[in-house]
């Protein structure tokens, strides 16, 4: 009679055992699986930022690319119109050329960029000046960011720092305008407006 007591008495501590073991198990699966559901949204939150950053510097990309080709259509065609001048024709060549270089300027001057750590950007050059788009923390770009900017852009075109525009592009910016141009540091004057893809 004693072993039979002290055995039921041990069969069930051990069920209670088990029992807490098998809820502890499923209490830390459950747990688990939420902070696993958490951390998936996060990151699809954050992935679906950087696809729509990386959106804005393809769409940049591909304006250029379009007003850059119209623009060349237009000056090859002025060029071949049977009744042009010999000064538009040289007119039409100069700019084609400076087209050209402006193009190599750029895919250099973005390079360098990506080279000193930016994540993307974009850089258009034009007659008035240098429009470089950067992402942007949501803190904004730190003084040091634009005045490297600045520095690689000085280097590389000649321009001054009153010709150089740089601007943010905050997480979910579109191409069709909601980047905003950044503050200037101290020691770079603020940039003058130019045209921008």
């Amino acid at each position: 009679m004693k072993n039979a007591k002290r055995n039921i008495i041990i069969a069930t501590v051990l069920v209670f055992v088990c029992a807490a073991v098998y809820l502890n198990w499923s209490y830390n699966n459950r747990r688990d699986g939420a902070s696993e559901v958490m951390r998936q949204e996060e990151e699809d939150k954050a992935g679906a930022a950087s696809g729509q950053d990386e959106d804005y510097f393809a769409q940049a990309r591909l304006t250029r690319q379009t007003s850059r080709d119209e623009a060349l259509g237009l000056l090859e065609t002025a060029a071949a119109g049977e009744g042009a001048s010999q000064e538009t024709i040289d007119g039409a060549m100069d700019a084609i050329a400076a087209m050209a270089a402006w193009s190599m300027q750029e895919t250099q001057i973005e390079n360098l960029l990506l080279a000193k750590d930016f994540s993307d950007c974009v850089v258009y050059i034009a007659d008035e000046g240098v429009t470089v788009a950067v992402p942007a923390p949501v803190e904004g770009l730190s003084a040091a960011s634009v005045a490297q900017i600045t520095e690689t852009v000085t280097n590389e075109t000649g321009c001054s720092a009153e010709q150089i525009r740089v601007i943010e592009v905050k997480p979910g910016a579109d191409a069709a305008g909601a980047a905003k141009p950044s503050a200037a540091p101290a020691a770079v004057p603020s940039p003058t407006p130019s045209a921008a893809a």
